[in-house]
Parts: C-alpha cells; sequence; structure tokens
C-alpha cells in the first residue's frame, strides 16, 4: 500500500485490488478499523468491509 493513490479510491472499488493488498494486509486494515472505531468486526462481518461504502454501512449501522 506504500505509495497507493488514496485520493483515487472510489467508494465501490474493492480495496484489496485498488490498493494491492494482500490477506495480512486486509486483516491488519480490519483490526485498525474495529480499534479506531470501537465497533466490533467479526469474521463474518469482512465481506461487507471491502470497499468504502461497505465500510460507511456497516458502522453506521453498528453504533458504538
Amino acid at each position: 500500500m506504500p505509495g497507493a493513490d488514496l485520493a483515487a479510491l472510489r467508494p465501490d472499488d474493492a480495496f484489496r485490488d485498488a490498493l494491492e493488498l494482500d490477506s495480512l494486509g486486509f486483516l491488519s486494515f480490519i483490526e485498525t478499523l474495529s480499534r479506531r472505531t470501537g465497533v466490533r468486526i467479526d469474521d463474518e462481518d469482512t465481506p461487507r468491509l471491502v470497499t468504502l461504502s461497505g465500510c460507511a454501512e456497516f458502522l453506521t449501522s453498528h453504533p458504538e
């Protein structure tokens, strides 16, 4: 992800493709998202979190 153009990331772009994240990078993103928002993210939630819009929808439907 170093050097990734985050400004070019569109709401429905898949993170893993757009940012060239491998499995560990995506897992790190999910853990950071959970830690920074205080929202518990279970394994079954991760398919919803592959885009910016998916993350926004998930987080707004799971208040702290």
